[in-house]
């Protein structure tokens, strides 16, 4: 399934990719300590007191901390802190024309102090404005939200959603309802607004005032987690549809990322199933779930399934519609991270040239790119 680093050097060392490349999932650092100052004061002394107060993980993760060894700056510091530092090891030698940050602050959104969760949102937002977006013009935004409290969620979209450098709306996996909930509607209605995407990431998942992450409970390891995630992004799935939710909100767009790839394919086939026996209860429901899938949801790549052959991966992304739903994410500076010379087979031009970078150039309203030259395949 991987490729061999075309880019590579006798000397080991890598050139510049030709191909552009929009990278839909970069995590930079945005740990408590760099999001302080951007909170109230009294917010800051509580957390001086008392610790942060926030849903932690329940399970060992791979790497070191969760990150890849040569992430870390060799001046010191923590994995994605370090913006020189991450042009000189993934942004420029990738020829990321763009990338979307996704920070570490998930768990936010697992809390029951819907305040607190919106100040420290609001501190997030801000400090990724200031330090990240400000200072490099590939980098775009994604707006971090108290979920859980719709109302306030709405309020920060519409506070700093008109900027052209925020490109979505981010939520992680692990919820209270499944977001096709009308609960939820105050926060789709400002995407609308704003035209912003709605993307859900995996994290959450059985955390803090979240529901468990699976249908039998919680899980042991961590491998049976990352198991689970596309267990709760199914249920996410079929909640939208079957919910109405594209009626309500025809424009709206769906990331799902990090949750694997190639699982929505039978997915599909079994909610169309359902669907046509089922649709007197949901007579809102104007299309197949196939339909509303290929034309309101996106995902993104990694962590996408190595499949058993090149035709089987063929197959697949023909049944996925990859051409318009997939967007290539690294997930860089994670330890299961995904280098766009090795993360997927080599695909037709064309194909390869949407799924790593016009359908998210199109998503987020970035510009197009248009080649001088034959670009090198990767």
């Amino acid at each position: 399934m991987q490729v061999t680093e075309e880019g590579a050097k006798p000397n080991g060392k890598r050139s510049k990719l030709k191909r552009p490349i929009i990278d839909c999932d970069i995590h930079h650092y945005t740990g408590f300590d760099v999001l302080k100052p951007y909170l109230p004061r009294a917010y800051r002394e509580l957390i001086h007191t008392y610790g942060k107060a926030m849903p932690g993980g329940m399970h060992f993760n791979g790497g070191v901390g969760g990150r890849m060894v040569d992430s870390l700056p060799p001046d010191g510091g923590p994995a994605g802190g370090n913006l020189e530092y991450m042009r000189e090891h993934h942004l420029d030698p990738n020829n990321i024309h763009y990338g979307i940050l996704t920070g570490e602050s998930l768990g936010v959104q697992g809390t029951i102090n819907f305040d607190y969760a919106a100040a420290c949102c609001s501190a997030y937002n801000d400090y990724t404005i200031d330090h990240w977006l400000a200072k490099d013009s590939r980098l775009k935004g994604s707006i971090m939200i108290p979920k859980q409290d719709p109302i306030q969620a709405a309020k920060e979209i519409d506070r700093v959603g008109g900027r052209s450098d925020m490109v979505q709306v981010l939520v992680q996996n692990g919820a209270f309802f499944p977001y096709g909930n009308r609960y939820y509607y105050p926060i789709y209605e400002a995407c609308v607004r704003h035209h912003l995407p709605f993307t859900i990431h995996v994290s959450g998942e059985g955390s803090g005032m979240n529901a468990q992450p699976t249908g039998a409970g919680h899980v042991t390891h961590y491998a049976e987690a990352r198991a689970a995630r596309p267990q709760v992004m199914m249920a996410h799935v079929a909640s939208f549809i079957f919910e109405g939710v594209f009626e309500r909100f025809p424009t709206l767009k769906v990331v799902l990322q990090e949750a694997g790839v190639f699982w929505i394919v039978p997915y599909l086939w079994r909610l169309d199933q359902d669907w046509k026996s089922l649709r007197v209860q949901t007579p809102w429901v104007q299309k197949k779930p196939s339909e509303y899938f290929r034309e309101n949801f996106r995902v993104t790549t990694q962590p996408i399934e190595e499949t058993p052959n090149l035709e089987v991966f063929k197959h697949m992304m023909d049944s996925l519609h990859a051409k318009e739903t997939m967007m290539y994410c690294s997930d860089y500076p994670h330890w299961d991270y995904d280098s766009p010379l090795l993360a997927l087979p080599r695909m037709e031009e064309e194909l390869a040239h949407r799924v790593y970078y016009q359908n998210a150039a199109d998503l987020y309203n970035l510009p197009p790119y248009q080649p001088e030259e034959k670009e090198e395949r990767v």
